[in-house]
Parts: C-alpha cells; sequence; structure tokens
C-alpha cells in the first residue's frame, strides 16, 4: 500500500533536507522533496533486489529515503566531475 501521497511528500522532504545537510549540497525544498522521494525509490528497487524490504512505515522509509538521497547526491557529484 505505501505511505500515501501527503506522508510520501512530507518524508520525502524530511530525507531529502537531511540528506542535502550530510552531503552538504545546497537544496531547495523542492529539489529536497524529489530528492528524497525518489532516492527512496531507487534504494528500494536495490534492496529489493537483494531480498531486502523496508517496512510501509515513517521511519523505515525516512533511512531508506536519506540514504537513497545521499547515493543520489554522489552519483550526480561523480558525473560532473
Amino acid at each position: 500500500m505505501g505511505l500515501g501521497f501527503f506522508a510520501s511528500i512530507i518524508v520525502g522532504g524530511l530525507a531529502g533536507w537531511i540528506a542535502s545537510m550530510i552531503m552538504k549540497a545546497d537544496t531547495g525544498l523542492l529539489l529536497n522533496i524529489v530528492l528524497g522521494i525518489v532516492g527512496a525509490v531507487v534504494l528500494n528497487a536495490i534492496l529489493s533486489l537483494v531480498g531486502i524490504y523496508a517496512a510501509n512505515a515513517w521511519i523505515p522509509q525516512l533511512f531508506v529515503g536519506i540514504a537513497g538521497a545521499c547515493l543520489l547526491i554522489f552519483g550526480v557529484r561523480a558525473v560532473r566531475n
């Protein structure tokens, strides 16, 4: 079922903001939300390939979103350099 639309935006925004603070990226609110949501989707897909599934609750998805957003920021920086 997932978190739902509004919960995904809230969790994605928090995850993107925390990831931008960890990675010292200067991103705005909209990009933080996008980074958090896309990061969570990407990392959930990668984790499901190895048989690990994060629960459809706020806290596990927040951690997956933070890690996924950090991974995306790292990937963008690697491609740019």
